[in-house]
């Protein structure tokens, strides 16, 4: 992007200010992991003490910062996600006990949004510390080590049941957009722009 991509502009907002929202309105208190500091004017930031290792630095950052049982994480580049998803992700967490919980899409099992058990955090640890810093692959170790597996669920599925539903209608596929070039936020903004003329 030529620039911290969490403060690309996307229809007149930065994408980081798109996953602040989609937490809030899920009803979850917002923060901003591994970021600088200068992202502090949107959110509380928990700054990353390695933050060239990647997201997972972040993630990891986070719990050890954080008093909560669970924390959910969300990308900057993902900003056609509903609150909806979020909610019943961690709904399904808390229901099953289980340490890392993702969404699939088309069967292919998604990093993000994730919810994370904070008793995962000294596997991630060691996953980071060990210079394996992949997140999928990271949350499968930690989810092994406490005698567990990934949870996944399928959008397909909850978008189905009437569990998830996107506030403008966009289909389920179209949430995961991954914006990462100039081109991918013009097809964002084209696809924004429609829902509003239908809505």
């Amino acid at each position: 992007m030529g620039q911290d991509k969490a403060l690309v502009q996307l229809a007149g907002r930065p994408l980081i200010a798109y996953a602040l929202a989609v937490l809030r309105q899920a009803g979850l208190p917002a923060s901003i992991a591994g970021a600088r500091s200068a992202l502090a004017q949107f959110a509380p930031v928990v700054e990353d003490s390695a933050p060239d290792r990647g997201p997972l630095g972040g993630i990891c950052a986070a719990l050890a910062a954080t008093e909560a049982r669970r924390a959910v994480f969300l990308p900057v580049d993902l900003p056609l996600l509903p609150a909806s998803l979020v909610a019943f992700l961690l709904d399904c967490a808390r229901m099953t006990g289980r340490a890392v919980t993702v969404p699939s899409v088309n069967g292919f099992a998604q990093c993000f949004p994730a919810v994370v058990d904070r008793e995962a955090l000294p596997a991630l640890s060691s996953e980071l510390e060990a210079g394996r810093g992949g997140c999928f692959a990271a949350f499968q170790a930690a989810a092994r080590r406490l005698g567990d597996t990934v949870a996944v669920l399928p959008v397909e599925w909850v978008v189905q049941s009437g569990h998830v539903v996107h506030p403008q209608g966009l289909t389920g596929s179209r949430w995961f957009l991954n914006v990462n070039t100039p081109e991918d936020i013009g097809y964002a903004e084209a696809l924004l722009g429609a829902l509003h003329r239908v809505s």
